[in-house]
Protein backbone atom coordinates (compact mmCIF):
# COMPACT_ATOMS: atom_id res chain seq x y z
CA UNK A 1 0.00 0.00 0.00
CA UNK A 2 1.38 3.60 -0.77
CA UNK A 3 1.58 5.72 1.48
CA UNK A 4 -0.14 9.28 1.18
CA UNK A 5 0.27 12.74 1.72
CA UNK A 6 -0.24 14.12 4.86
CA UNK A 7 -2.57 17.97 5.40
CA UNK A 8 -1.26 19.99 7.58
CA UNK A 9 -3.66 23.36 7.84
CA UNK A 10 -2.34 26.59 8.68
CA UNK A 11 -3.64 29.85 9.92
CA UNK A 12 -1.37 32.80 9.39
CA UNK A 13 -1.97 36.53 10.76
CA UNK A 14 0.86 38.10 7.91
CA UNK A 15 2.44 41.22 8.61
CA UNK A 16 5.37 41.42 6.18
CA UNK A 17 6.95 44.89 7.37
CA UNK A 18 9.70 44.60 4.71
CA UNK A 19 6.71 44.30 1.91
CA UNK A 20 4.12 46.48 3.33
CA UNK A 21 2.02 42.96 3.20
CA UNK A 22 -0.54 42.52 5.74
CA UNK A 23 -2.91 39.54 5.38
CA UNK A 24 -5.40 36.89 7.15
CA UNK A 25 -4.13 34.03 5.38
CA UNK A 26 -5.46 30.25 5.76
CA UNK A 27 -4.24 27.53 3.61
CA UNK A 28 -3.45 23.64 2.92
CA UNK A 29 0.05 22.24 3.14
CA UNK A 30 0.53 18.51 1.78
CA UNK A 31 3.93 16.76 3.19
CA UNK A 32 4.74 13.86 1.03
CA UNK A 33 6.23 10.70 2.77
CA UNK A 34 9.58 11.20 1.27
CA UNK A 35 9.42 15.31 2.70
CA UNK A 36 11.65 16.55 5.64
CA UNK A 37 9.22 18.54 8.29
CA UNK A 38 12.42 21.04 7.86
CA UNK A 39 11.13 20.95 4.06
CA UNK A 40 7.71 21.29 4.77
CA UNK A 41 7.86 24.22 6.93
CA UNK A 42 10.24 26.25 4.42
CA UNK A 43 7.84 25.79 1.69
CA UNK A 44 4.77 27.60 4.23
CA UNK A 45 7.59 30.41 5.28
CA UNK A 46 8.29 31.17 1.42
CA UNK A 47 5.01 31.21 0.74
CA UNK A 48 4.14 33.75 3.49
CA UNK A 49 7.09 35.60 2.82
CA UNK A 50 6.44 35.69 -0.84
CA UNK A 51 2.49 36.23 -0.80
CA UNK A 52 0.98 38.43 -3.49
CA UNK A 53 -2.25 37.59 -5.67
CA UNK A 54 -1.56 34.83 -7.92
CA UNK A 55 0.58 32.45 -5.22
CA UNK A 56 0.36 28.74 -5.14
CA UNK A 57 1.67 25.41 -4.18
CA UNK A 58 2.52 22.79 -6.72
CA UNK A 59 1.36 19.44 -6.99
CA UNK A 60 5.18 19.14 -5.28
CA UNK A 61 6.64 15.51 -6.14
CA UNK A 62 3.99 14.47 -8.61
CA UNK A 63 4.87 17.08 -10.67
CA UNK A 64 8.82 17.72 -10.43
CA UNK A 65 8.31 20.24 -13.76
CA UNK A 66 7.08 22.76 -11.77
CA UNK A 67 8.61 24.91 -8.70
CA UNK A 68 7.56 23.82 -5.29
CA UNK A 69 5.91 27.64 -4.67
CA UNK A 70 4.94 29.78 -7.80
CA UNK A 71 3.33 32.96 -8.71
CA UNK A 72 1.54 33.24 -11.33
CA UNK A 73 -0.35 36.32 -13.64
CA UNK A 74 -3.84 36.15 -14.58
CA UNK A 75 -2.72 34.61 -18.12
CA UNK A 76 -1.04 31.52 -16.00
CA UNK A 77 2.51 32.62 -16.57
CA UNK A 78 4.88 32.46 -14.10
CA UNK A 79 6.05 35.28 -12.59
CA UNK A 80 8.17 33.90 -9.49
CA UNK A 81 9.57 30.84 -9.71
CA UNK A 82 10.01 29.49 -6.08
CA UNK A 83 12.81 26.87 -5.18
CA UNK A 84 13.21 25.18 -1.82
CA UNK A 85 16.28 23.06 -0.42
CA UNK A 86 19.37 22.97 -2.86
CA UNK A 87 18.11 22.70 -6.33
CA UNK A 88 21.04 21.86 -8.67
CA UNK A 89 22.24 24.03 -11.67
CA UNK A 90 20.41 22.65 -14.62
CA UNK A 91 16.53 23.45 -12.36
CA UNK A 92 17.56 27.39 -11.61
CA UNK A 93 18.78 27.39 -15.31
CA UNK A 94 15.59 26.15 -16.29
CA UNK A 95 13.67 28.43 -13.94
CA UNK A 96 15.63 31.57 -14.97
CA UNK A 97 14.45 30.49 -18.11
CA UNK A 98 10.78 30.30 -17.42
CA UNK A 99 10.38 33.17 -14.93
CA UNK A 100 11.79 36.61 -14.72
CA UNK A 101 11.98 36.52 -10.40
CA UNK A 102 13.65 33.02 -9.28
CA UNK A 103 13.98 33.01 -5.39
CA UNK A 104 15.27 30.24 -3.41
CA UNK A 105 14.73 28.99 -0.01
CA UNK A 106 17.09 26.78 2.14
CA UNK A 107 17.07 25.30 4.68
CA UNK A 108 20.42 24.16 4.40
CA UNK A 109 23.78 25.27 4.68
CA UNK A 110 23.51 27.94 2.12
CA UNK A 111 27.49 28.23 1.57
CA UNK A 112 27.64 24.72 0.31
CA UNK A 113 24.98 25.51 -2.09
CA UNK A 114 26.71 28.16 -3.54
CA UNK A 115 29.91 26.31 -3.83
CA UNK A 116 27.76 23.33 -5.24
CA UNK A 117 26.40 26.10 -7.99
CA UNK A 118 29.86 28.21 -8.28
CA UNK A 119 30.99 28.17 -11.95
CA UNK A 120 27.54 26.37 -13.09
CA UNK A 121 26.16 27.76 -16.10
CA UNK A 122 22.66 29.27 -15.15
CA UNK A 123 20.74 31.57 -17.12
CA UNK A 124 20.29 35.04 -15.51
CA UNK A 125 22.77 33.83 -12.41
CA UNK A 126 23.17 37.64 -11.21
CA UNK A 127 19.09 37.70 -10.33
CA UNK A 128 18.80 34.26 -8.73
CA UNK A 129 17.64 35.07 -5.03
CA UNK A 130 19.14 33.25 -2.27
CA UNK A 131 17.29 32.98 0.92
CA UNK A 132 18.66 30.91 3.90
CA UNK A 133 16.19 30.04 7.03
CA UNK A 134 17.49 30.32 10.40
CA UNK A 135 18.30 27.31 11.62
CA UNK A 136 16.93 27.97 15.46
CA UNK A 137 13.57 29.77 13.55
CA UNK A 138 13.22 26.21 11.57
CA UNK A 139 13.96 24.06 15.12
CA UNK A 140 11.54 26.11 16.73
CA UNK A 141 8.75 24.98 13.88
CA UNK A 142 9.63 22.02 14.10
CA UNK A 143 8.80 21.40 17.55
CA UNK A 144 5.76 23.11 17.22
CA UNK A 145 4.71 21.12 14.25
CA UNK A 146 1.24 19.84 14.58
CA UNK A 147 -1.56 18.92 11.87
CA UNK A 148 -3.31 22.66 12.83
CA UNK A 149 -1.07 25.36 13.15
CA UNK A 150 -1.80 29.35 13.79
CA UNK A 151 0.52 31.98 14.66
CA UNK A 152 1.32 35.79 13.92
CA UNK A 153 3.74 35.77 11.19
CA UNK A 154 6.09 39.18 11.17
CA UNK A 155 8.53 40.34 9.28
CA UNK A 156 10.42 42.89 9.82
CA UNK A 157 14.49 43.89 8.31
CA UNK A 158 14.76 40.28 7.28
CA UNK A 159 14.19 39.00 10.86
CA UNK A 160 10.86 36.92 11.41
CA UNK A 161 8.85 36.34 14.51
CA UNK A 162 6.33 33.53 15.01
CA UNK A 163 4.22 33.85 17.64
CA UNK A 164 1.98 31.23 18.28
CA UNK A 165 -1.23 31.62 20.50
CA UNK A 166 -0.33 30.18 23.52
CA UNK A 167 2.66 33.34 23.50
CA UNK A 168 5.26 31.38 23.04
CA UNK A 169 7.78 32.88 20.44
CA UNK A 170 10.77 31.96 17.87
CA UNK A 171 12.36 33.68 15.72
CA UNK A 172 15.24 34.02 13.26
CA UNK A 173 16.87 36.15 10.03
CA UNK A 174 16.16 35.06 6.64
CA UNK A 175 19.73 35.86 5.25
CA UNK A 176 19.86 37.08 1.65
CA UNK A 177 22.80 35.39 -0.58
CA UNK A 178 24.26 36.03 -4.07
CA UNK A 179 24.88 33.24 -6.02
CA UNK A 180 28.82 35.40 -7.44
CA UNK A 181 29.50 36.47 -3.95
Amino acid sequence: MALTATIYTFEVELSNVDRGSYETLSFKAAQQPSETNEYLLTRVLAYCLEYREGIAFSKGLADPSEPPVSVRDLTGAIQVWIEIGSPDADRLHKASKAAPRVVVYTHKDPKQLLRQLEGARIHKRDTIEIRAVDRALLDGLVQRMDRRMTFVLSLTHGHVYVTFTDGDTVDGAIERHALDA
